[in-house]
């Protein structure tokens, strides 16, 4: 499996930066390699995506969501991949985005891109559009609020 970090600090409230990545289906606004995003259900996502001219659809499960802190899946079919993005808050108008993915290449032209770095460059890409994105808007395009376990909606006044 291959791995990465990326982060990238954006100039807005930490639950403005969490509530647009919510948005699934906004993903290709600001991510270059993402076609489209369709959510299935609160917790199934299916994404179509164009890298470096490889193609690629699977479903995705979101394990965890925590509002204002995290957001974790994993792929259900291959590519197998799997990913957390985590949000905090450095003040007011200020919070960090943090992105941390695995992913399995296939294809040999996947392991060379792998090899070059060139999956680090798209994140980090993605992240700084994501920035701008936010910041230009100032208000994020809809929220989801409820939190994940393990897959499982948290409904609020459960406990």
């Amino acid at each position: 499996m291959e791995t990465l970090q990326e982060s990238v600090d954006v100039e807005v409230p930490v639950s403005t930066a969490y509530n647009q990545w919510t948005q699934f289906e906004s993903f290709p606004r600001f991510m270059k390699g993402v076609e489209s995003v369709e959510q299935i259900d609160e917790t199934s996502l299916h994404f179509r995506t164009s890298v470096a001219g490889v193609r690629r659809e699977y479903d995705a499960q979101i394990l965890e969501q925590t509002p204002d802190r995290c957001i974790a899946w994993v792929s259900k079919d291959k590519p197998r991949n799997a990913g957390r993005v985590t949000f905090e808050d450095l003040g007011k108008d200020l919070c960090r985005v943090n992105v941390e993915l695995a992913w399995e290449p296939e294809s040999l032209l996947e392991r060379a891109g792998a090899a070059a770095h060139v999956d680090e460059q798209q994140v980090s890409s993605d992240l700084v559009r994501f920035k701008e994105f936010i910041e230009a808007r100032g208000i994020e395009t809809g929220a989801w609020r409820a939190a994940v376990d393990r897959g499982e909606v948290d409904s609020p006044g459960a406990h």
